[in-house]
């Protein structure tokens, strides 16, 4: 990293980041590199220090009967419902919400959304706050291998979601005033308003002008932005890695289990076949059950908890670079007009000071200094309208990046709450399924001791 922006900080799930008091390195593993020494970042926390915390967390789930002070607006995604026509095959979700705003016409509502038109809710949004930070939606398609789509797992994670997107929608002091979003939650029917959007056309000769734009680049990006950008490469491969690594330890877990249920069922044949021996081999038997059912809660919360806050945030990532570009953008229009301004007054100074006679309106006939006076009004009136452009793309760029400077702090700030809440459930799930194999194993060494003494009396 080079200038101001090269700074080192501590890695984003370190003690300093998520709150804990910091102490002294100790070894770590080689093999996790997602928590390496030499990992650097760019200092996010410099980002977050003077806001105050969020009112809820991405991990949160808000429900209907809670009582918070400052809390007005409450959404609930549940009850998936599937539908088959012979086109499609496809889910609903129920959207409860409760308010107290007085733009809403009312306190309740009710009304049911698919996938699509959460996908369409996020458009909405992108196109009118373009640098602000929006949350993830879950991905359209089901990973291939790991589970297969409109399985009864992965609805309910997508459900989980989706409840996740609108809350944390719900929670900003931006996004949630939106007209759109007070659409989705409210109208019976979306497909009027989809009408009403931007067309096919129109976006795509926006995309092709942006692609345009970002050829050329950012020649002065301030540094701060160039910080985030270098800051979500990083945290990007790191979440990778960390999902990689869960992945593997669930999959370990899921063979450990497996493998364990074989041998109960051996034990207790045994035991029918050996009377003498038949309560300490139920013993064992037991045991070896409570260990299976013991891996399977630690393996449950593992799926549910840190598997989908990790990703979560992997999905984030894309979302901040998309973020980042499309305040490059609005910069790049800003310097391409400063560029155009500065070339447009060396043109009117170079006019002032040449010689109109061989011009192509002087050989028509006309008279030089009506041809000369003719050109300064048109790069005057072309310098105007500049002028007018910068002003009001000075005023878009600085509202631009105040936007997503402040959406950057309360980013980092549920980043490093989520991240602790979700590791400190599992740290939570592993010390009960350590106390349960620890008297599982206490249960079956004294069924094995009396197995022992059993067949030495014999």
């Amino acid at each position: 990293m080079e200038g101001a922006a090269s700074r080192s900080a501590p890695h984003p799930l370190s003690k300093g980041a998520l709150g804990f008091p910091e102490e002294e390195d100790e070894d770590e593993d080689d093999d996790l590199e997602v928590f390496s020494k030499d990992a650097t970042f760019t200092d996010a926390s410099s980002f977050s220090v003077s806001i105050p915390a969020s009112p809820s967390s991405m991990t949160n789930q808000h429900t209907l009967d809670d009582d918070q002070n400052n809390q007005d607006l409450f959404v609930m995604v549940d009850d998936p419902v599937h539908h088959a026509t012979p086109i499609e095959n496809f889910f609903t979700y129920r959207i409860i919400t409760k308010t107290t705003r007085s733009e809403f016409d009312s306190s309740e509502y009710e009304v049911h959304r698919r996938y699509q038109d959460f996908f369409w809710l996020k458009g909405q949004l992108e196109e009118e706050h373009c640098t602000l930070i929006l949350p993830p939606l879950p991905e359209k398609y089901a990973i291939k291998g790991v589970m297969e789509r409109f399985n009864e797992d992965f609805i309910e994670i997508r459900r989980k979601m989706l409840h996740k997107f609108l809350n944390r929608i719900a929670d900003h002091p931006t996004l949630s005033f939106n007209e759109d979003f007070k659409i989705f939650l409210t109208a019976e029917d979306l497909t009027s308003h989809k009408k009403l959007g931007s067309t096919f056309i129109s976006k795509m000769e926006e995309t092709v002008r942006a692609v345009a734009r970002s050829v050329k680049g950012v020649k002065n990006r301030p540094d701060e932005f160039r910080a985030m950008s270098e800051y979500v490469d990083i945290f990007r491969q790191k979440m990778g890695t960390l999902g990689r690594i869960n992945q593997r330890i669930l999959k370990e877990l899921r063979e450990h289990s497996l493998a364990m249920k074989e041998y109960s069922p051996l034990y207790t044949m045994w035991s029918e076949s050996e009377k003498e021996l038949a309560d300490p081999l139920i013993g064992i038997a037991s045991s070896i059950d409570s260990c299976c059912k013991a891996t399977e809660e630690l393996t449950k919360g593992l799926s549910d908890d840190l598997l989908p806050a990790v990703h979560e945030y992997v999905l984030c990532t894309e979302i901040l670079k998309a973020v980042l570009k499309r305040r490059d953008l609005i910069q790049a229009d800003y310097d391409t007009r400063i560029y155009a301004l500065a070339n447009k007054r060396a043109e009117k100074e170079m006019l002032e000071h040449s010689d109109v006679n061989f011009t192509f309106g002087a050989f028509l006939g006309k008279n030089s200094e009506e041809v000369k006076q003719q050109k300064q009004q048109k790069i005057d009136h072309e310098i105007d309208k500049l002028q007018a452009d910068i002003a009001q793309l000075e005023a878009k760029v600085e509202c631009a990046n105040s936007n997503l400077i402040a959406d950057w702090k309360r980013w980092c700030l549920n980043m490093r709450s989520d991240m602790k809440s979700a590791f400190g459930s599992m740290a939570e799930n592993n010390i009960q399924y350590f106390e349960e194999i620890l008297n599982s194993a206490g249960r079956g060494e004294c069924s094995e001791l009396r197995f022992t003494g059993d067949v030495l009396s014999r």
